[in-house]
């Protein structure tokens, strides 16, 4: 059972994938297994919650469980909770989730005979995967505890990624997500050290990585990306079409103060500024930012400073979340709480502001031709993605009576409908 963000499903990924190439059989139902793995997400309040409910349902359903991922890092709480788990890790452990299953549920036979597909066990449809390229992150914003969970940035050496990449798009991947903690600073901790792919040189930074990538001929899309200055150099990329016009940047907010007392990087007129820029090379190119509202201290004429932030950049893609504390993070004494229900207000008047604007953007491509993917095929015809939309947190194209296709598919078509944040389209002859 897989819980919390990608990144933490790509750990599962590769749970499943050793427990496979050793000879484990894989349940789909609680009633099939042995034994059951609960990947767990500790970030913010409701996560917990579902993560400890999904401890308990499976301690219910089947009575043998395993408990990792950043949840584990407050062993203390899920033992308090679920004293009769069989053991708890924290998150990228999978060393150790593998000695735990050893231990209650001998492997079957030696992983040196066992075969796997090269490209791993995967929990993504078969058209699209998730690429980590690195674990754990340097920056030590306040509202996050993910550095004291998942550790400092540790990147992924240059060659292994892009083995895996190749693996993935000759297994027939159509489509991959690429992920991390903090995806811009990819290679800062190896100082940017060469490594090899194919007998080939290759510098251990986004740029090269993404241009390597583009030589696969699928979709590349970029997540988690801090609005570095070095990020300036992937848009001509994307301009050429080697990368998905795509950048998914985490501002999470406008006002000066504010963005100092989170300790977060650049401010909101260098932001503007680069976004300007941005969308002078390719005018096409996709912004996707997430927001949080009534973080402490935050005062009316500093939500209103955000909500002027985002009228003026216009962002294709928002998510916003009222500010929740977590447990071990240092905004938590900061001053000026603000009351829960102030919090989300000032989330709902944000996305108040940002629906209109997404339904406007979204409206004026009607008329246009694009290129989509394809997700599914049910009785009301093709349901697929463009390059604006990433699976799970962004919108749909429908294309309606058209049922010509299958998952992994890329079509031709031209909108015809739109609304806050679907696009409706009819296939080209």
């Amino acid at each position: 059972m897989s819980l919390g963000c990608p990144k933490a499903l790509v750990d599962s990924e590769q749970i499943l994938t050793r427990l496979r190439a050793e000879g484990y059989e894989i349940s789909s139902s609680y009633d099939g297994a042995d034994l059951v793995v609960v990947n767990t997400c500790g970030f913010i309040d409701a996560a917990v919650e579902e993560s400890l409910d999904a401890i308990g349902e499976a301690l219910a359903e089947n009575g043998k469980v395993i408990v990792t991922g950043c949840l584990g890092a407050r062993e203390g709480l899920i033992r308090e909770l679920h004293p009769k788990v069989l053991a708890i890790t924290g998150p990228h452990a999978a060393d150790e989730v593998l000695q735990h299953v050893h231990t209650h549920l001998p492997q079957p036979h030696d992983p040196f005979t066992s075969l796997v597909p090269p490209q791993g066990i995967r929990l993504t449809p078969q058209h699209f995967a998730y690429l980590k390229i690195s674990e754990g992150c340097n920056h030590s914003c306040t509202f996050c505890i993910i550095p004291s969970l998942r550790g400092p940035l540790v990147s992924r050496p240059i060659g292994d990624v892009l083995l895996e990449a190749k693996n993935l798009a000759a297994a027939g991947v159509r489509e991959l997500l690429v992920i991390s903690q903090d995806t811009s600073a990819y290679g800062v901790d190896l100082k940017y050290r060469t490594g090899f792919h194919g007998g080939r040189p290759i510098k251990t930074r986004l740029k090269e990585l993404c241009e390597a990538m583009a030589e696969f001929g699928i979709w590349v899309r970029l997540h988690y990306v801090y609005p570095y200055p070095s990020v300036d150099e992937l848009i001509p990329l994307m301009a050429e079409g080697k990368l998905l016009p795509y950048l998914d940047v985490p501002f999470q907010h406008a006002n000066a103060r504010i963005l100092k007392a989170m300790r977060r990087p650049a401010s909101s007129e260098n932001n503007l500024e680069r976004i300007r820029a941005w969308r002078a090379i390719c005018p096409d190119i996709t912004i996707r930012s997430t927001f949080i509202t009534g973080f402490p201290g935050e005062t009316e004429a500093e939500f209103e400073e955000l909500l002027a932030f985002i009228e003026e950049a216009r962002l294709d893609r928002v998510g916003c979340f009222a500010y929740s504390p977590v447990d071990g993070a240092e905004a938590n004494a900061l001053p000026g709480a603000v009351p829960d229900e102030v919090r989300e207000e000032r989330r709902r008047r944000l996305m108040d502001v940002q629906e209109d604007i997404s339904a406007e953007l979204l409206a004026a491509k009607i008329g246009r031709e694009i290129t989509v993917l394809v997700d599914a095929v049910d009785d009301e015809g093709v349901i697929a993605r463009s390059s604006a939309d990433a699976p799970e947190i962004d919108g749909l194209v429908f294309v309606n009576d058209f049922f010509d296709a299958e998952p992994g598919d890329f079509l031709q078509v031209r909108v015809v409908d739109a609304d806050e944040h679907d696009l409706y389209a009819e296939p080209l002859e």
